[in-house]
């Protein structure tokens, strides 16, 4: 009885061991299932958040390097203005309206612009714009005094000795082909025109040495009658501007007259010219101290910071004198300076 008593209690013993074991082991499998599963949760949404938390970061960092470019724009344009290019397909009504916008900007900042050729009548300036082919205003003007001086008119140039004027015009450059341009003309005026200059176009353009250019100097500011001058600084700013894209001179002065009122082509001339040798330079513009960045498609192809643009300023806006040597009293009164005369230094 007390052997049988004991087998049980063994039995017991064990189911009783067994069952003690069965829910620890249960409960540590319970707590660790759902530890488990917290953590695998954690790291889901980890997982999850990371490309969205890149695409917010580039997202900041593109909105702040606009931020940042519109920021410069702004601080680069002269007078706080951010440059503003014009749409990429501007209407014919749009460009007109950009194009006569920076004609009267720069009649504002060029108040006194004038042709930069010293002269006293149109014969004189017929010649010192044959002569300012592939030279400087400045050099022609420092050259023609000589020249008028010993050849006042027409006819004293027309019989003049070419030996005697090739040495007058060698500071020029190129002076035997210029010296055959304006003996040969000075002939033709003799020979064909009473020894007069013609105010008319197609008159003009039949004398040696001179082609529309030339002959528009000459009808806009000898005789009052208006004309685009198609000088290179002339060609090179429209174009930057994106008044036109030709690049043969008489289709630009047809295309940029195109876009004004015939009454300011004269005028139009001498802004452009202007600017062009005081600012808007060709290898190196200083936009940063262009009055007319905001309207300008090609701002930033130069100096932006406005104090090294500065720097890049010619003749009057830069501190030095003009390419005249007897300039309009309307410039020496804004400031303007005369040129010094051939060997001054």
């Amino acid at each position: 009885m007390s052997a049988e008593k004991a087998v049980p209690s063994k039995k017991a013993a064990a189911k009783k061991a067994a069952a003690k074991n069965a829910p620890a082991t249960k409960r540590a499998s319970t707590k660790t299932a759902p530890a488990a599963e917290k953590a695998a949760a954690k790291r889901a949404p980890a997982a999850k958040t990371a490309p969205a938390k890149a695409a917010g970061l580039a997202k900041t960092a593109t909105a702040k390097t606009a931020a940042a470019k519109k920021a410069v724009s702004k601080k680069a344009a002269p007078g706080g203005k951010a440059a503003v290019k014009p749409p990429a397909h501007e209407s014919r009504t749009a460009l007109v309206r950009r194009a006569r916008r920076i004609d009267r900007e720069l009649a504002e900042v060029y108040p006194y612009a004038h042709p930069e050729l010293d002269f006293e009548n149109p014969f004189q300036l017929l010649v010192a714009t044959v002569l300012s082919a592939q030279t400087t205003d400045l050099r022609v003007n420092q050259t023609t005094p000589a020249l008028f001086a010993k050849y006042p008119t027409p006819e004293d140039l027309a019989a003049a000795n070419p030996e005697e004027v090739e040495e007058i015009l060698r500071p020029c450059g190129f002076f035997r082909a210029k010296t055959r341009s304006v003996t040969g003309l000075s002939k033709a005026l003799c020979e064909d025109f009473g020894g007069e200059v013609p105010g008319r176009l197609e008159d003009l353009v039949k004398l040696p040495g001179v082609g529309r250019k030339t002959a528009f100097v000459v009808l806009g500011n000898a005789f009052g009658r208006p004309g685009i001058t198609v000088d290179t600084h002339f060609q090179r700013l429209v174009r930057r501007w994106q008044w036109t894209t030709e690049t043969d001179p008489d289709k630009i002065e047809a295309a940029v007259g195109a876009l004004f009122p015939k009454s300011d082509w004269t005028d139009l001339s001498h802004h452009v010219i202007w600017h062009g040798r005081r600012i808007c330079h060709a290898r190196k513009p200083a936009c940063g101290a262009c009055p007319i960045a905001p309207l300008c498609p090609a701002y930033g192809e130069g100096e932006t910071d406005p104090d090294k643009a500065h720097k890049l300023l010619k003749y009057e806006k830069g501190g030095f004198p003009g390419q005249r040597l007897n300039p309009p009293q309307a410039y020496l009164d804004a400031g303007g300076k005369a040129a010094p005369p051939l060997g001054a230094g």
